[in-house]
């Protein structure tokens, strides 16, 4: 049975290479817990079954995450959920429980990973039934001499064959991605709800990988009753974490207030407000297109595209909220500057100038790392009314001096 399933996957190596692809993420850290506690190595591609290492995936079952698990048994280990989190979905927390459960079943059946991998995908309860059945004929309780059901029965040969090819991928004549032996993400405390536009911005990582690396995310901003931890990858760690110390309270979210009018489509409200169409269905747990007369839609505006029709009142006054919210936030100790660039003028040592980082000015001005100054170019700066008073004395010399 391990090689039929060992020739599926050989004749679809695209599949294979797509599964990796996504493994990528999660798969040094799923290793690294299993290590720890000193179970097989094969359970960190229990995954490749479960749920191809999607992490939204979601079964007939109601089953989600990673490790698919069901409502009933995610609660059971501590897996939380609500309107703004999932924790099944969560890759560290669905992983904890993933493994605390498995250690559990292989207790419960005296150190047999066969019926606590059994046990997983078809429930102990059934696995227990069938044991006892066959105790009471005086037949083997063995895993492979039990009734189990059709998919359970091909269940731990789909993973052995899955463990054959990713160990030894030559002998199957296969060439498969290198997964890195280094973490591709870092937990970092955000401290209190933050919006995922915000920590994109501030980090210059595409929305499209917080939310790979976050799925537990119902919404597109964390659960204002925690957990605030988000994921985020090792290279970003020092720019969010200074970004985070300096983003005003007011600045953690971005959202507008959408009500649906007659003749608004998901595409068209969307397009208002410059934002994707995904971006909406995330944000309010839609399925599908279709919206109702007089619902009320959150928009969040921080992941809006850097171009929005001028002539769209509603992106306008969203923008608007937005840069009041940036000025009240502000306003208490810090001054507006209008910055024009000069010749010779990096990011850097304007940052500097006004005893600011590049990454709010990034943020401010609505720019990304990669974007070029420009001579004479506007930019505007929040900073104290002591910098900026010495600015303006070192700009006043430098002219004198020229």
């Amino acid at each position: 049975m391990v090689e039929s399933h060992e020739r599926w996957f050989i004749n679809n190596p695209d599949y294979m290479e797509r599964m990796l692809q996504r493994a990528n993420l999660y798969l040094f850290h799923i290793v690294e817990e299993v290590e720890k506690r000193g179970i097989p190595m094969e359970i960190a591609l229990l995954p490749a079954i479960e749920s191809a290492y999607q992490p939204r995936a979601y079964s007939r079952a109601r089953a989600s995450g990673l490790w698919q698990f069901i409502p009933s048994t995610g609660r059971l280990y501590g897996l939380k959920s609500d309107w703004w989190y999932d924790g099944r979905r969560d890759i560290l927390a669905s992983t904890q429980a993933a493994l605390d459960y498995l250690e559990k079943l292989n207790k419960d059946f005296d150190g047999d990973w066969y019926l606590a991998l059994a046990s997983y995908n078809c429930g102990e309860g059934k696995v227990g039934r069938l044991r006892e059945a066959n105790r009471r004929k005086g037949l083997s309780t063995e895993y492979q001499d039990l009734k189990l059901p059709r998919e359970t029965v091909h269940y731990v040969p789909k993973l052995m064959a899955i463990v054959n090819i990713v160990s030894n991928p030559e002998r199957y004549g296969l060439e498969l991605r290198e997964i890195p032996n280094s973490p591709y993400f870092v937990q970092v405390d955000a401290g209190s709800q933050i919006d995922l536009g915000v920590v994109s911005k501030i980090t210059n990582v595409e929305l499209d990988d917080l939310y790979a690396m976050n799925p537990g995310f119902n919404r597109a901003a964390s659960s204002p009753h925690g957990p605030h931890h988000l994921l985020i990858p090792v290279s970003s760690k020092d720019a969010l974490v200074e970004g985070l110390n300096e983003l005003p309270e007011e600045q953690r979210l971005q959202w507008a207030r959408h009500q649906v009018k007659p003749g608004d489509t998901l595409a068209r409200v969307a397009h208002n407000y410059g934002v994707s169409a995904d971006l909406i269905r995330t944000a309010n747990n839609i399925q599908g297109n279709r919206l109702r007369r007089g619902q009320d839609l959150l928009i969040p505006v921080s992941g809006r595209k850097l171009l929005v029709a001028e002539n769209n009142p509603q992106a306008a006054a969203a923008m608007a909220a937005a840069a009041k919210t940036a000025a009240r936030a502000n306003g208490a100790n810090k001054v507006r500057v209008i910055h024009r660039v000069r010749a010779g003028e990096t990011l850097y040592s304007i940052a500097r100038r006004y005893n600011v980082y590049v990454q709010q000015i990034l943020n401010w001005n609505v720019m990304k790392t990669r974007d070029v100054l420009k001579m004479g170019q506007k930019l505007l700066i929040w900073t104290t009314p002591h910098h900026s008073s010495a600015a303006d004395r070192e700009t006043a010399e430098e002219r004198q001096s020229g």
